[in-house]
C-alpha cells in the first residue's frame, strides 16, 4: 500500500512541471482568432474582424472586460462555448488582441 502511494506521488510530482509550463502565447491567440472551430457556425473572429477591423477601441477595456466581451462574441456571434476566464486560451487570445491592436496604430 505504501509503495502504491509513493508511486502515485512520484507520478504527480513528475507531471506538475509539465502542467505548470502551459503559458499563454500570442501564437495560440492568433490560431484561436483565425479558427472556425472556436464556434459552431463555421465562422471565425477574423471573419468579422479582418486585420483587427472593429477592434480599434480595445485599449479602453481592461483585461477582465475584454475577456467578457470576447466570450460574448464567441457565444453569440460564433455560437461557441465561452472560454474559462482563467484559461491559457483566453489569456493567449488577449495577448493576440493587444498585439493586433498595437500593429494597427500609426507609426510615429
Amino acid at each position: 500500500m505504501r509503495q502504491s502511494i509513493l508511486a502515485t506521488l512520484l507520478i504527480l510530482y513528475a507531471a506538475t512541471p509539465l502542467m505548470a509550463t502551459e503559458v499563454p502565447t500570442v501564437e495560440l491567440g492568433q490560431k484561436l482568432f483565425e479558427s472556425t472551430l472556436i464556434g459552431s457556425n463555421g465562422n471565425s473572429c477574423s471573419g468579422c474582424h479582418p486585420d483587427g477591423k472593429g477592434l480599434e477601441e480595445i485599449d479602453a477595456y481592461d483585461d477582465g472586460m475584454l475577456k467578457e466581451m470576447t466570450n460574448f462574441c464567441i457565444r453569440d456571434a460564433l455560437k461557441g462555448e465561452m472560454m474559462d476566464l482563467e484559461s491559457t486560451e483566453i489569456e493567449s487570445f488577449l495577448l493576440y488582441l493587444r498585439k493586433l491592436h498595437r500593429s494597427m496604430q500609426p507609426k510615429q
